[in-house]
């Protein structure tokens, strides 16, 4: 697959990046390179092979649930820097 010049200039542009002769020449070498490997993945016989979202079939990786204690107003509120006793106190933000 060959990737002009002009194609490497559009795609710089939209993604507003300045380069100069060297850089799009480099930039069009390395572009066309990258493509040439993908295409050769084109050429793989993949008929049989099931199209997958991940590399693992895990369908929830996550831990189960549990009711647990919470900690109370006083203990989360123990190291905080400024807070009034019921409350954290942060700098306003506007």
């Amino acid at each position: 697959m060959k990737i002009t010049r002009e194609e490497v200039e559009h795609v710089a542009n939209l993604a507003r990046l300045n380069l100069n002769r060297q850089e799009l020449v480099k930039m069009t070498e390395q572009l066309d390179n990258l493509l040439s490997y993908v295409a050769k993945l084109d050429e793989l016989d993949t008929k049989d092979i099931k199209p997958t979202t991940h590399a693992f079939s895990i369908s929830n990786a996550f831990r189960d649930d549990t009711v647990q204690d919470s900690l109370t107003q006083k203990e989360a509120l123990a190291n905080c820097p400024k807070q009034n006793g019921e409350c954290f106190i942060v700098p306003r933000i506007i």
